[in-house]
């Protein structure tokens, strides 16, 4: 198959959207398949074009067998709700030339990844002129997360939000999302059940050797028998990362546990100032794919924190490589959300936004060895029966074929 992907994040971004989305693309030409993707410069979650990239020019790489297309993208310092738009509608309009590029290909499929919503019509008119088969793959319920983070506001705006979203959703052959509180969200908006289709996040089910993972801690100077508390991920609005500094505040006369605080985003500058003289708290930049497995199998307890507000309008991506590290975790969240009702079945629950909660929590954890490893054992027998990265992506594959070889519904490809 000819395969498009049509996204903003890609690799090498270490984390969220881009680390999946360019696995995906490399599976998939590793498979035989014939695989371009139309993406944007590296700059997530630090909100800072990568090293060797710019912003502002047009690119075309390889890399293990996929062509790459970068667009340019403008990148705000301190990304707020009006220019996030305007940073999500730079590429939309700016990939455009690449997307048009693509006529004389004539991919199969075009694969299309939200966030950014704002770059369907294109894919759409693409897929119509070419006669490609459409897929969309929501990652994140971008219209609904936005107003309820306060990203945006204006109530006018959102009905306006709202029923373009609902006009290009339904537009596509195939959309899928990463759970099962996204796909009802999704057939609520309008998108046929023969048209759904669940497509999680996977799980990388290595694991570093216990060498490694003691030479991380040592890096840190933490000892052998101290407790480590990692968060790892983006530190952006969605998290409500306050919590972990409120966490952090109430176990400072807890001498064996160390947090450890890793990646980047808008969100790390404050937390940093609110942790500031803080002992045993430990600040990372993110770390490359060697390190990150030796850190995560540093960890004794993993955080997960998620504002109530966000509760099923995204999936914390980094939860599926919290339960392959077979370390126990704990989340904050709403126990009738579906990462609520996960996390009680493997994890800790704790309610969002409380501190002192998650700080019990953890003390709590901090002191029942075995019930960490059972908690681990249950994580990690959870995410090798549904996250392998081999079995997500070869029903991908499966559902791809199926695609590409049905009949075109009538006027699923083209733009009102």
């Amino acid at each position: 198959m000819k395969i498009l992907i049509y996204c903003q994040n890609y690799a090498p971004e270490l984390t969220g959207i881009g680390k999946y989305t360019g696995e995906q693309a490399q599976w998939l030409a590793a498979r035989g398949h014939e695989v371009r993707v139309i993406c944007a410069p590296p700059y997530y979650p630090a909100w800072r074009v990568g090293k060797g990239y710019s912003a502002w020019r047009y690119r075309r790489e390889m890399h293990d067998q996929v062509t790459v297309y970068r667009a340019p993208v403008w990148v705000p310092r301190k990304p707020s709700g009006l220019l996030r738009i305007l940073h999500l509608m730079s590429f939309a309009l700016s990939s455009a030339p690449c997307l048009a590029a693509q006529l004389r290909w004539r991919p199969d499929v075009i694969f299309a990844v939200e966030p950014t919503l704002m770059c369907s019509p294109a894919a759409l008119l693409l897929g119509s002129w070419t006669r490609a088969r459409t897929w969309l793959h929501v990652q994140d319920l971008e219209v609904d997360a936005a107003f309820a983070l306060g990203v945006l506001r204006h109530p006018l705006l959102r009905g306006l939000a709202t029923r373009m979203e609902r006009a290009l959703t339904t537009r596509y052959h195939r959309v899928s999302t990463i759970s099962h509180a996204m796909a009802d969200a999704l057939l609520a908006k309008g998108v046929s059940d023969a048209r759904l289709k669940l497509l999680p996040n996977w799980a990388d089910l290595h694991e570093a050797s216990p060498d490694a993972a003691h030479a991380f801690r040592q890096t840190l100077g933490i000892p052998a028998d101290a407790v480590l508390a990692l968060y790892a991920g983006n530190m952006g609005n969605k998290q409500g990362l306050e919590v972990l500094a409120d966490a952090a505040q109430a176990l400072q006369g807890h001498q064996r546990i160390h947090v450890v605080l890793c990646g980047e985003g808008s969100g790390r500058a404050a937390l940093q100032d609110r942790c500031a003289g803080m002992a045993r708290v430990h600040f990372l930049p993110l770390q490359p794919q060697a390190q990150f497995h030796a850190m995560m199998a540093a960890a004794d307890i993993h955080l997960l924190p998620q504002r109530a507000d966000a509760a099923d309008l995204v999936m914390p991506s980094k939860l599926t490589g919290m339960l392959a590290s077979r370390r126990a975790v704990i989340a904050t969240a709403l126990p009738d959300t579906e990462l609520g009702r996960l996390a009680g079945r493997v994890g800790v629950l704790v309610p969002p936004g409380d501190g002192s909660a998650l700080a019990h929590a953890i003390a709590t954890l901090a002191c029942q060895p075995q019930r960490r490893a059972m908690l681990a054992a249950a994580g990690r027998a959870w995410a090798e029966a549904h996250l392998g990265r081999d079995a997500v992506l070869s029903g991908l594959e499966s559902a791809l074929r199926e695609l590409v070889s049905s009949p075109a519904t009538p006027d699923a490809s083209a733009v009102a």
